[in-house]
């Protein structure tokens, strides 16, 4: 039976295979035999295929390694050549599709932003009826034969992600303004209260005069501009000071009888 260690090993041929490997990564790197460094090891693929790592010199790839891997038997021969990065390796970040990059502030008059027709913040109107709702079963039935109302309505998955970006935004709760602030929006006249069921954690501020004006705020959030912020304009009345002076010696006034 073959020992199980043996089955990480390469065989002595593939092993032995170093010079092979080094020419084909000499090659890749288009002859410049100083682009390639130091062996550093060989690894096995299968029974029949090994991987040759070189230290890679090559200018802007600090980190990389050349992995030539070889196969064969009894003779070798060369499989393929690739630039790989290793630890501390410099890479591109991790692609993402347009439609997730793309910021809120990156629009610009007369941009569009189409939406998937499967995006989980999406379901058709009649769906985002409470399954506890009086009626709500016939009230998608009819819905669906006629064709009421929106297509789609924010799905419950879509209002929470909503909520969670309001609430960790400029106007929520732990924002530098609502932190220094003395009383909560939800508690200020100019709070508009939003409907359905987002209604009891957020609204509209209406006060024209702070920067929160037109935006949603949570219930939470706070500024200096509360409704009921009142300042004592009372008059202000000096007071002189009092001053006792020991060091002369009052004199009763004359009465002119003296």
């Amino acid at each position: 039976m073959q020992d199980l260690a043996d089955t990480a090993v390469p065989t002595a041929v593939l092993a032995d295979a170093v010079d092979l490997a080094r020419a084909a990564a000499v090659e890749a790197a288009d002859g410049e035999a100083d682009q390639v460094g130091e062996h550093l090891e060989v690894v096995r693929e299968d029974a029949t295929a090994a991987t040759h790592y070189f230290a890679a010199a090559k200018p802007g790839y600090r980190g990389w390694t050349w992995a030539v891997t070889v196969m064969g038997a009894d003779e070798v021969t060369l499989g393929e050549v690739a630039l790989l990065p290793g630890t501390g390796a410099v890479v591109a970040p991790e692609w993402i599709p347009w439609n997730e990059r793309v910021r809120a502030e990156d629009l610009s008059p007369g941009d569009l932003l189409p939406v998937d027709e499967d995006d989980e913040r999406l379901v058709p109107a009649h769906a985002s009826l409470d399954d506890d709702e009086p009626g709500a079963d016939e009230i998608r039935a009819v819905a669906d034969e006629l064709g009421f109302g929106r297509p789609r309505v924010m799905s419950p998955e879509g209002r929470f992600d909503a909520a969670e970006r309001w609430t960790g935004g400029d106007f929520g709760p732990a924002a530098e303004m609502a932190r220094a602030a003395s009383a909560h929006c939800g508690t200020c006249g100019f709070y508009l209260t939003l409907g359905g069921s987002l209604r009891g954690a957020f609204g509209v501020c209406g006060n024209g005069n702070v920067p929160a004006d037109g935006h949603v705020v949570h219930a939470e959030y706070g500024c200096g501009g509360h409704s009921e912020l009142q300042v004592d304009t009372g008059s202000v009345v000096m007071v002189a000071e009092l001053v006792y002076d020991d060091g002369v010696d009052m004199e009763p006034a004359s009465d002119g009888n003296a």
